[in-house]
């Protein structure tokens, strides 16, 4: 973190010193550069590699480094307006419009002002990434032989032998392709099964990445309710009989937001319900390494139980390591294996063999176990803290289940708060929320908030963003 901060601070203190020189003229060398600014060999080529990449110096090598010739006036902006209607006569002829509403992933992603409690993340905070174990990793992948040639379509076969240890059961290489992360598997699957028009189940609530994926593919989401045990395998089997769908997507396992897993009793049943209507499971298993470490044993991935092809399994080392290693799987068996296969080929051809080979080389280590433990043990101290400080601070807003895995509790909102204005207020207050809507494919039963414990800095902050919710949630009550 600091040698960045140290990056930022020379590039905007060469900017400033720019109009020093004339368009052409050379730039001090690096070596002055070190001594004048005391910063290392490293932090000034990284500088100078952010200005060459912002068009305002040109590096020659056994030169040195100049400055830019001025860039020449951007031409007038032409007329798009025409795009309106194309788009819309488009939409108009579909029978689900093919919207894409990406607010509710960009909420996860999008960072916060400077100084706000970021309890809107949807990744580990730095601190918890596994960097030196990935910086380790990336570097042996790269002496690796081959390591930037063209890998197989399905990913590398040491990569898949992996992934398919780690679901378990009778799952083989052969029904593994690696993919770029859970996002593109999701994707991939929905493209899969299911033709524009087409329903398909959705828990209620669940991911709205998920959501706009299927609504981008054209497909019509509809919501079937969960409680605290996951899904209700009765509301799931009237569901297919109303709907005639062939594909229901599900998170059994610390479901977001609810934070819920699927009861053991409702596993073989919503396998069975599935099955009887000819219908794919997708199962998106995407918190498996987030367990806390009070979390008793972990049951298998449906996948590990299907002999019949009934899941399609997504899962994917992302959240647990870092944003940039989207490397992730789906497992499936039988011919949708085959076109699952030829989607993501046209799609993305595969992915990087470098990023494949760093996630081997750091699956590998003895790094990755100390981590999953370490990870482990602090989400559990942050959720532990969060639910505490909740409790203390903010007993009006219900919180029906702790979970035992993930990184998010979701919160219900009483009557009297408005959901988006308490969003407008805790930002004003220095805290960022995910707001419950997007969470929900119809109308939600109530106003809801999703708060991550993951993306913060740790218990103080946690304690500082729940103060800073209890001055919002005091504003909206004042006359």
């Amino acid at each position: 973190m600091q040698e960045r901060s140290s990056v930022a601070e020379l590039a905007n203190s060469l900017k400033a010193e720019l109009d020093r020189y004339s368009p052409g003229g050379k730039l001090p060398s690096s070596r002055y550069l070190v001594e004048r600014y005391r910063v290392s060999p490293v932090t000034v080529s990284r500088a100078l590699a952010q200005l060459a990449a912002e068009g305002l110096v040109v590096t020659r090598p056994g030169a040195g480094v100049f400055r830019a010739q001025p860039r020449t006036a951007t031409a007038a902006p032409g007329d798009t307006s025409w795009q309106e209607v194309t788009l819309s006569a488009d939409a108009a002829t579909e029978l689900v419009p093919r919207a894409v509403d990406g607010s509710g992933v960009l909420v996860t992603l999008s960072a916060p002002p400077p100084g706000v409690v970021e309890f809107n993340g949807g990744y580990l905070h730095p601190s918890l990434q596994p960097e030196r174990a990935m910086a380790a990793a990336l570097a042996r992948a790269g002496r690796r032989p081959g390591a930037w040639g063209r890998p197989p379509v399905d990913g590398l076969p040491e990569l898949r032998e992996w992934f398919a240890r780690e679901i378990g059961g009778t799952v083989t290489a052969a029904e593994v392709l690696v993919t770029a992360g859970g996002q593109s598997a999701i994707t991939t699957a929905l493209r899969a099964l299911a033709p524009p028009g087409a329903p398909v189940l959705v828990e209620s609530p669940t991911y709205p990445g998920m959501l706009a994926v299927a609504r981008a593919a054209g497909l019509r989401p509809v919501p079937v309710p969960t409680d605290t045990d996951g899904v209700r395998p009765d509301l799931l089997e009237a569901a297919f009989r109303a709907t005639g769908a062939r594909v229901f997507v599900c998170q059994p396992l610390f479901q977001n937001p609810t934070g819920a897993a699927l009861a053991g009793p409702r596993r073989p049943e919503v396998l069975r319900i599935a099955r009887a209507a000819g219908a794919f499971v997708v199962e998106d298993d995407f918190a498996r390494r987030l367990v806390h470490d009070d979390s008793g044993p972990l049951p298998a991935p449906l996948a590990a139980d299907d002999p019949d092809g009934v899941v399609v399994h997504v899962c994917s080392l992302t959240k647990a390591t870092s944003p940039s290693l989207r490397v992730g799987a789906l497992a499936a068996r039988g011919p949708v294996l085959e076109r699952l296969r030829a989607i993501q080929v046209v799609d993305s051809f595969f992915v990087p063999r470098p990023l494949q080979e760093a996630a081997l080389e750091l699956v590998g280590s003895p790094a990755w176990p100390r981590h999953l433990r370490s990870v482990a043990a602090e989400l559990k101290t942050r959720r532990d803290t969060l639910a505490g400080a909740l409790a203390l601070h903010l007993p009006e807003l219900a919180l029906p289940h702790i979970p035992s895995g993930g990184y998010h509790l979701w919160l219900r909102l009483p009557d009297t708060l408005d959901e988006p204005a308490l969003l407008a207020a805790a930002l004003r207050a220095g805290v960022a929320l995910a707001p419950g809507r997007p969470y929900f494919c119809a109308e939600p039963p109530a106003g809801h908030l999703r708060l991550s414990f993951a993306g913060v800095a740790g218990p103080a902050e946690i304690a500082e963003g729940v103060r800073r919710l209890r001055t919002a949630v005091d504003e909206l009550a004042r006359p």
